[in-house]
């Protein structure tokens, strides 16, 4: 006879409670569940698929999106990313290279699970659809060859993109800000990331970040859009979880890097991140942990204006080869490029003792 767990913290049970409710009524409303798919990564035998699943109404007969009649998966878009209902009730089939797969959503909707697969490196297509139901989204998954000896794992709020904004601002910007247009680039980042990515051919690019799932298609669409390389998003699902009020960023940083070092043993990664609070600190004690698993750090300075938008600078002294690791600071993608091309990363000088 198995011992229940531990009650689920008060405010989890109020927000099961509260999605229960939305739930019923939009399905009386004819709303159907709908899989939004996330890029998926990992290796010939496994694969990570990502994905949400919720409640969605067809579009409008006739309506388009970028020339393209709309998908119901499509419908979930913006501020109604935000209002959909997730659920956990209906299981979803997985599709890789022919061979199906069920998987459970958590709570939340999120559908973050590893299934066995026989694929070569390189990109393939998912295809994810509600069980019982035919139409399927799909989304691409990365397959990352046992050769391959270097990665990138990058934040992306104020590292790749500047928000401008107070860093508790940021939710009602991620919800209500709904055009990849207005959010702008951090200078230099978008020709450094294609720099590094033409350089090292097959490097896997992840970005990590606190933001929640909701937002992912429009931060794809903004690294799309600006040329960033493409890569799985590692987001989270915002709320209470099942022992606390509200779900921890920095754990999820954490977690996720160690995930990453326990998949990819033989990759050295080079993480990007800024010194707005806790990436520093972060990365310092993943180097502390695996040292064998990070190439080098770069952190990106925030500007005076940033830095008090986002409450300040991290407390963290600067690092210069911390754990064997060198480390490099700069306000922009330039800047920062001619550190790493001055320790070999990038520019074609590659010393064989930086050679990852």
């Amino acid at each position: 006879m198995s011992t229940p767990g531990p009650h689920p913290h008060r405010a989890a049970q109020f927000d099961d409670a509260v999605n229960r409710y939305r739930a019923r009524r939009a399905r009386a409303k004819g709303f159907l569940p709908t899989v939004v798919p996330y890029a998926g990564y990992g290796a010939p035998k496994w694969a990570r698929v990502l994905g949400r699943v919720v409640l969605a109404q067809d579009p409008v007969p006739g309506t388009r999106l970028g020339g393209q009649y709309r998908k119901r998966e499509e419908s979930v878009r913006g501020w109604r990313s935000f209002t959909s209902v997730p659920i956990s009730d209906v299981p979803v089939i997985a599709e890789i290279d022919g061979v199906e797969h069920a998987l459970t959503p958590d709570r939340g909707g999120v559908i973050d699970q590893v299934v066995p697969v026989e694929l070569a490196p390189g990109r393939h297509e998912i295809r994810l659809r509600p069980q019982g139901l035919e139409t399927a989204s799909s989304a691409t998954l990365l397959i990352v060859g046992p050769e391959t000896e270097f990665g990138v794992v990058s934040d992306i709020d104020d590292t790749v993109m500047v928000t401008w904004l107070p860093r508790p601002l940021l939710a009602a910007w991620n919800t209500f800000v709904l055009d990849e247009h207005a959010r702008v680039p951090t200078p230099g980042m978008p020709v450094l990331y294609e720099r590094i990515r033409s350089e090292h051919r097959g490097a896997p690019f992840v970005y990590l970040s606190t933001g929640p799932w909701n937002v992912a298609p429009t931060l794809r669409r903004f690294l799309t859009r600006n040329m960033f390389p493409s890569g799985p998003l590692l987001l989270t699902d915002w709320g209470p979880t099942h022992d606390r009020f509200f779900r921890s960023g920095r754990v999820h940083k954490e977690q996720n890097l160690e995930r990453l070092a326990s998949e990819f043993p033989h990759i050295k990664w080079l993480l990007f991140g800024d010194d707005g609070q806790h990436d520093e600190a972060i990365y310092s004690n993943f180097i502390a942990q695996h040292p064998d698993s990070v190439a080098a750090v770069a952190i990106r300075q925030l500007y005076p204006t940033e830095a008090v938008l986002a409450g300040g600078r991290s407390k963290a002294e600067r690092h210069s080869e911390a754990g064997g690791v060198p480390w490099v600071y700069a306000p922009d993608g330039t800047s920062i490029y001619r550190q790493l091309r001055d320790l070999g990363f990038v520019g074609g000088h590659h010393d064989e003792g930086r050679r990852v």
